[in-house]
C-alpha cells in the first residue's frame, strides 16, 4: 500500500540554475492545491542537517517566477559525501530524522546527479523522495532537458555575438570559455548557434588539438575571414594559454574571455520556466501517488520518471554530432 503523504519538503541543491525559482513555485502551489503542507529547506542538505526549515504558503512563492537564483538558497554539504562511510551514513540518518521531526514524509530535491545521490540516501531512511533535474550543464543521462540549460546557453550565445562584433572590428581571434567542467553541451550549443570556428569539449579531448585549431584559423583567414571565434568548455580550460599560443604562432591578435558564473544568473528563459513548472508539478503528483526514489525526466516530448538508481546508472551521451556539423558549416566562403 502506498505511503500517504501529508507534508512535503522542497530544496535546491548543488549549483544554482535559472528556473529553480519557478520550479519551487510549482512544487509549493501544486502541493498546497493537493491538500498538503509544504516546508522549505534552506541551503539544501546543510539546511536539513541544521534544521533550517520554514513553512511555505502560496504567498511565499509570489513574484518569483521570473527571478534567477533560488529563494531557498543552495550550498554544498560535505557531510553528505564524507569519505568516511560511517560519518556519511550518520549524516544521512540525521537528515532523515530531522525531516521526520518536521513532519516531512515526502521530499522534492531540485538539482543535479550529486543532489539525487543525496535523495537516494534519504529514501533508504524512510523519506519518499523525487529528484527534479536542475543544472545548467544538461548532464543528466535520463533526461533530454535540465532546468537552467536554455538560459545558460543563451547567455553564452549572446557573449559569442558580442565578441564577434569587437573581434571583427580589431581583426582578432577571440577564445571564449563557457561553463561545463565535465560536460560540453553549453559549448556545443553556443558554438554551433554562434558560428564558432571551433568548439573544444572535455568529452572529445582531440577537439583541443592545437594543430587543428590553427589549421581552421588559417584556412578561414585565407578565404577572407577577418576574425575567429573559438568556444572552449571549462573542462578543457587553459583559454588564456590557448589565446597566447594562437597569437605567438600565427601573429593574429588573440584575446581570451572567461564567462564564468554570469551564465548562472539572470531571469530564466520561457523554455526554462515552462519545463521547471511542469517538472515541479509532476514531482508533486508522484509524491501524492506514493512514489519513492523517483527522478523526473523529459523524453520524447513527455514528462516521465525513472527510479533514481536506474537514472544515475545511465551512461551520458553528449551531442558529438554537433562537433561534426559545426566543422562542415563553420568554413568561411
Amino acid at each position: 500500500m502506498a505511503k500517504e503523504i501529508r507534508t512535503i519538503g522542497v530544496m535546491t541543491s548543488g549549483g544554482d540554475a535559472q528556473g529553480m525559482n519557478p520550479c519551487i513555485r510549482a512544487v509549493v502551489r501544486s502541493a498546497l492545491n493537493s491538500g498538503l503542507k509544504v516546508k522549505g529547506i534552506i541551503k539544501g542538505y546543510s539546511g536539513l542537517l541544521n534544521n533550517d526549515i520554514v513553512d511555505m504558503t502560496a504567498a511565499s512563492v509570489g513574484n518569483i517566477i521570473n527571478r534567477g537564483g533560488t529563494i531557498l538558497y543552495t550550498a554544498r554539504c560535505p557531510e553528505f559525501i564524507d569519505p568516511d562511510p560511517e560519518k556519511a551514513a550518520a549524516a544521512h540518518a540525521k537528515a532523515a530524522e530531522n525531516a521526520k521531526l518536521h513532519g516531512i514524509d515526502g521530499l522534492v530535491v531540485i538539482g543535479g546527479d550529486g543532489s539525487w545521490q543525496g535523495a537516494q540516501k534519504l529514501s533508504q531512511h524512510g523519506i519518499n523522495v523525487v529528484g527534479v533535474p536542475g543544472t545548467i550543464d544538461r548532464d543528466i543521462a535520463c533526461t533530454e532537458y535540465t532546468i537552467g540549460f536554455d538560459s545558460a546557453v543563451n547567455i553564452a550565445l549572446e557573449a559569442v555575438i558580442r565578441l564577434r562584433d569587437t573581434s571583427a572590428s580589431h581583426e582578432r581571434c577571440s577564445v571564449l570559455e563557457v561553463m561545463g567542467r565535465h560536460c560540453g553541451e553549453i559549448a556545443l550549443w553556443a558554438g554551433l548557434c554562434g558560428g564558432a570556428d571551433a568548439i573544444l569539449i572535455p568529452e572529445q579531448p582531440e577537439s583541443a588539438n592545437l594543430d587543428y585549431i590553427l589549421k581552421v584559423i588559417r584556412e578561414n583567414r585565407a578565404r577572407g575571414k577577418n576574425h575567429n571565434i573559438i568556444v572552449v568548455a571549462e573542462g578543457i580550460g587553459h583559454s588564456q594559454d590557448l589565446a597566447k599560443e594562437i597569437q605567438e604562432i600565427t601573429g593574429i591578435e588573440s584575446r581570451a574571455t572567461i564567462l564564468g558564473h554570469v551564465q548562472r544568473g539572470g531571469a530564466p528563459t520561457a523554455l526554462d520556466i515552462k519545463h521547471a513548472s511542469m517538472m515541479g508539478a509532476y514531482a508533486v503528483d508522484l509524491l501524492v501517488r506514493g512514489a519513492n526514489n523517483r527522478a523526473v525526466a523529459y523524453r520524447d516530448g513527455e514528462y516521465v520518471d525513472f527510479d533514481i538508481d536506474e537514472a544515475l546508472a545511465m551512461p551520458k551521451r553528449t551531442s558529438l554530432d554537433i562537433i561534426e556539423v559545426n566543422r562542415r558549416i563553420s568554413t568561411y566562403n
